[in-house]
């Protein structure tokens, strides 16, 4: 009996450490809580058997606790959960470089209060300043912020 409960708590310690490195990266609860059953094990250990055999074992769930970091660690299980490409965009990628504020143009679109409008050959995307702007009226832009521009 003594063997069996030794031995099923290293194991269930053994286990939820390779859990945590394995599975669940991160969280360290679950490695706290493997690490400490084992530690459990190991006082376990010392309290029923004699010294030479308790360090025994201790080496023993020291080695294979060990084992399983190392293990998890160059599995490439991390590779799995980091990031391997990056956004292009941004919030401001240059498309209004070439408006400027009071620059002419005329609505392509009802704005209310967002719709199109075009600037020379370029149909970008406005809101006015004042609510609702019919299809066809000439507009102006009033400012800019960004991407958005803003229309009277």
């Amino acid at each position: 009996m003594t063997i069996l409960v030794l031995s099923s708590l290293l194991l269930i310690g053994l286990i939820l450490l390779l859990a945590e490195v394995l599975f669940v990266p991160g969280t360290t609860v679950v490695g706290i809580f493997g690490l400490a059953v084992s530690l459990a094990g190991v006082v376990y250990a010392f309290l029923s058997f004699d010294a030479g055999i308790a360090w025994w074992i201790t080496s023993i769930a020291v080695v294979l606790n060990l084992a399983a970091i190392v293990y998890g660690f160059s599995s490439g299980v991390w590779n799995r959960f980091s990031l391997k490409s990056a956004m292009q965009g941004g919030a401001f990628d240059g498309r209004t470089d070439a408006l400027q504020i009071g620059m002419p143009g005329k609505t392509t679109s009802d704005l209310k209060p967002i719709g199109k409008a075009s600037f020379g050959d370029i149909v970008y995307e406005v809101k006015s300043e004042n609510g609702f702007i019919p299809v066809g009226t000439e507009v102006t832009i009033f400012k800019i912020e960004n991407n958005k521009i803003i229309v009277k």
